[in-house]
């Protein structure tokens, strides 16, 4: 990015991806705002692993407050919007919740940046819009399919940030990350799971189906992906997949970090883990010739230099104590 955007806003910072994408823009010597979310603690989640730099200003607060948002949005250039109830076995249970955060949180934060100055904004969707791939590679043209209640309110929020920008000309891009992996992610997600559950020297590992695919890019290259939309004024207006072109099963994936890892761990069935049967997602295989045709962005990271990375940042017990990992947390 060049020096026009001087002042970034990035919410959802505290959670996985973000709090990675505030460390990469600070590297690149921006003033980041960096939300998170409003608690009694002041604690910023994954924004205390950052260290202290006079170009960070953290926030405390909540997207669903428009008052709020319109002034968070005040003196910044670009909004990174990131934040988002995410987990989707929770949507199940919660749905609610979820068009509150995702649907009216993406709201507030469209109207705020429309009454600030019309604001660039990179808006953050889901592969999971997709649901099961009808056909692949998955381009951004492939159908639309609510397979749960979270995916059902990513559409419902990448839509209203698209109104936005047909609308009244709000520049919009919407960044379409596939499944993103790496240090700081949920022990929910498949890939922390496995290894947090192969380091507590369990003889089982408690995992849902492993027969679905998934396009998985380390959480470095997804962070560029999203530096790249913004650098670039031609991806306004357009929903565009960050993904790495190549898919894994999960079986696959679970073998390919027991070798990383040196363990012969075997598999145990959990069910609270197994999604209904029409909401599982079983194949996600994304085509990312768009962006690489609108900022000549491409993934850095192979899958199996990812997995190392991650690994290795869970063997640290300074890491690994954050994580309840004797819990199953939908």
């Amino acid at each position: 990015m060049n020096l026009v955007y001087k002042n970034i806003l990035v919410t959802g910072a505290d959670g996985f991806i973000g709090s990675h994408l505030v460390e990469e823009l600070l590297e690149k010597g921006y003033h980041v705002r960096a939300l998170s979310q409003y608690n009694s603690f002041n604690y910023w989640g994954w924004l205390e692993d950052i260290t202290t730099n006079n170009r960070l200003e953290v926030v405390c607060g909540d997207i669903r407050d428009p008052q709020f948002c319109k002034t968070i949005t005040k003196d910044v250039d670009l909004i990174f919007h990131l934040a988002a109830l995410i987990a989707i076995p929770y949507s199940y249970v919660a749905p609610d919740s979820y068009v509150d955060t995702n649907v009216k949180g993406t709201l507030n934060i469209c109207q705020a940046a429309k009454e600030n100055g019309n604001i660039r904004l990179i808006h953050t969707s889901t592969s999971e819009v997709y649901g099961t791939a009808l056909y692949v590679p998955i381009d951004e043209k492939h159908p639309k399919q609510p397979q749960s209640p979270y995916s059902a309110t990513k559409i419902a929020a990448d839509a209203m940030a698209m109104s936005f920008f047909n609308t009244f000309d709000l520049p919009v891009t919407i960044a379409r990350p596939f499944n993103t992996y790496g240090p700081r992610q949920s022990a929910r997600a498949i890939i922390p799971s496995i290894i947090i559950q192969i380091l507590n020297g369990v003889k089982e590992i408690k995992l849902g189906d492993l027969t679905p695919t998934r396009d998985f890019n380390f959480v470095k290259d997804t962070c560029a992906g999203f530096i790249a939309l913004a650098e670039s004024y031609q991806t306004v207006g357009k929903e565009i997949n960050i993904c790495s072109n190549f898919e894994i099963s999960m079986q696959d994936t679970l073998n390919s970090i027991k070798e990383i890892m040196e363990s012969d761990i075997s598999i145990k069935s959990d069910k609270q883990r197994i999604r209904p049967g029409k909401s599982e997602v079983f194949r996600l295989l994304g085509d990312n010739r768009l962006i690489r045709e609108l900022t000549g962005f491409k993934p850095q990271y192979s899958l199996t230099e990812g997995l190392k990375i991650t690994c290795k940042w869970y063997t640290k017990k300074e890491n690994t104590m954050k994580y309840k990992a004797d819990l199953y947390n939908i």
